[in-house]
């Protein structure tokens, strides 16, 4: 299965929406405040849109047809029982409102950062 999925993404870098494009060259070559992305990169069974492993964090650029999807509800329930922070955003929502998504991105990831250094603390001191 995984090389099925492996070629499946593949072909998904190669078709992707336009949403997807422009989200892309925002957050390749460490472009979002230094973090690392990965696109249409597979998780268990899943494929997500985007990806920074260091914060486990999703962005997923949905269509029309992710609207009350159930299959959306069981990959996300996965990926957050896995620690992953998914971020949804439609489409026409990012390609309308460019501006203000990407600074709710920066912000989410932002937010997880400053978490993650506060855990990060309180594991020394409790190693210590």
């Amino acid at each position: 299965m995984k090389r099925t999925l492996t070629k499946f993404a593949r072909s998904l870098r190669k078709r992707q929406t336009d949403a997807e494009k422009i989200l892309w060259n925002f957050l390749r070559n460490r472009r979002m405040n230094g973090y690392k992305f990965k696109r249409q990169f597979q998780i268990g069974n899943y494929i997500v849109d985007f990806v920074c492993l260091d914060k486990k964090f999703i962005i997923e650029l949905d269509g029309g047809q992710h609207s009350n999807n159930r299959k959306d509800l069981i990959r996300d329930a996965f990926l957050k029982s896995n620690g992953y922070k998914i971020l949804r955003i439609w489409n026409n929502e990012f390609l309308l409102n460019k501006k203000s998504v990407l600074e709710m991105i920066k912000n989410t990831i932002d937010t997880l950062s400053s978490n993650c250094s506060i855990n990060d603390e309180s594991n020394k001191k409790e190693q210590l």
